[in-house]
């Protein structure tokens, strides 16, 4: 008896237990840490909002004129616009293995150029870090 109530007790335990939570995509880590890497300057290249402000794909806000960053309302669209190219949990999502050298793991083509070489990148880092994620407390 004692057996059969302790089989019940597993099955009912397993039936309730939550699953363990997706990772989602944290806004205000999206805001400081990973939004500023679209206004980075990098020797050779253009800085992903000349291109990415229009006629892409991954569609960021334009800077209003005269700004050298985006309002609350735009950051909150950049994220919704990034958030279709960021699969949580997923280190092969296209934010990360599109600008990324091949030879480092990225794929074939990138129209703005390969922004970095290695997965030792601190911005490749930290947007990896996101899309993981990692939350500002742990790191």
């Amino acid at each position: 008896m004692v057996t059969r109530l302790a089989a019940v007790a597993l099955v009912v335990a397993a039936w309730t237990a939550q699953p363990p939570s997706a990772p989602s995509l944290d806004y205000e880590v999206f805001k400081a840490k990973v939004q500023p890497i679209f206004l980075a300057k990098r020797p050779g290249h253009a800085r992903c909002v000349s291109c990415h402000s229009s006629g892409t794909p991954l569609r960021l806000q334009p800077l209003s004129a005269g700004a050298s960053t985006w309002t609350e309302e735009q950051s909150r669209k950049n994220f919704e616009a990034v958030k279709r190219v960021a699969q949580p949990g997923n280190a092969k999502s296209m934010l990360l293995v599109h600008p990324l050298a091949e030879q480092a793991g990225g794929d074939f083509f990138h129209n703005g150029g390969k922004h970095w070489e290695s997965q030792s990148d601190p911005e490749w880092q930290a947007l990896k870090a996101w899309i993981v994620g990692q939350t500002r407390s742990e790191r």
